[in-house]
């Protein structure tokens, strides 16, 4: 993701110094605020990224503290572990020694939902370990009746961003998700450019968008004819401070979403 997003610059031209800036006043005590104005693991992650898809300096003397604090994250979940985790691999290169233990606690942790298995395909590449092959076994289970992926076993209808994690998880594995998969995100695209979360959600959103793109670029399915809607929906987002929304009735700019439209422009780049 991080090596599509590097490619949004292109776009950005000028208005790269804007988000540039918008990140550096998200920086609270070391780490990247979240909606509140705290400092957040999660949020971090998408602040680091940022910066590295811009080519930025990192704040890597204040970002060690912040990180440090954590330890090895004994009493985080783990949305938050991996997030440690990405965050130390965005800013050394190589884990900190006590790791060792954060190691022994992945290949423990069961694979659970399309979420929970993407995140530890991300967290055991970040400490460069080979995933286990039990994150691709049983993901037929979250395989919902429309066809897509859910984060439940027995969904009627399949998530966007669940069914792009599932394409990234079997890609990962040489398994062939299959051009269904293709067309079924496709069909969440509203004519405004943008794409669902799922087939009941009723405005487009941009870390479905996002994500959605993603997946149709690692399946190769051509961007061409959904270019300039797309860009359209991405600037329908875009705020004066540098960052992005989420969708039309969100007012709150944060790192994460800065990022996914960071990550929607680098494949619109292409």
């Amino acid at each position: 993701m991080l090596q599509v997003a590097r490619l949004a610059p292109k776009l950005l031209g000028d208005s790269k110094d804007l988000v540039q800036s918008f990140l550096s006043t998200q920086q609270v005590d070391g780490g990247f605020s979240d909606r509140s104005g705290a400092a957040d693991l999660y949020y971090t992650v998408f602040g680091l990224e940022s910066l590295r898809a811009l080519s930025a300096e990192l704040p890597v003397e204040s970002a060690t503290v912040f990180l440090q604090s954590f330890g090895c994250g004994n009493e985080l979940d783990l949305v938050h572990l991996s997030s440690l985790i990405r965050c130390w691999a965005n800013i050394a290169r190589v884990p900190p020694p006590e790791f060792e233990a954060v190691q022994r606690r992945l290949t423990q942790w069961e694979s659970g939902n399309i979420y929970n298995r993407f995140l530890l395909l991300g967290a055991h590449q970040d400490l460069q370990m080979a995933p286990p092959d039990k994150l691709v076994q049983g993901i037929e289970e979250f395989r919902a009746a429309d066809g897509a992926y859910a984060n439940h076993s027995g969904a009627a209808r399949g998530l966007t961003s669940a069914t792009a994690a599932a394409i990234a998880i079997l890609r990962h594995f040489g398994e062939d998700p299959g051009p269904e998969l293709g067309d079924w995100l496709l069909a969440r695209r509203h004519s405004s450019g943008g794409f669902f979360a799922s087939p009941d959600a009723p405005i487009p959103d941009l870390l479905s968008t996002a994500t959605a793109l993603h997946a149709l670029a690692s399946l190769r399915v051509p961007l061409d004819h959904i270019r300039e809607p797309a860009l359209d929906f991405l600037d329908s987002l875009w705020t004066s401070r540098g960052g992005f929304v989420g969708n039309w009735t969100d007012d709150t700019v944060d790192c994460e979403y800065t990022y996914y439209g960071l990550l929607a422009l680098g494949h619109l780049s292409l």
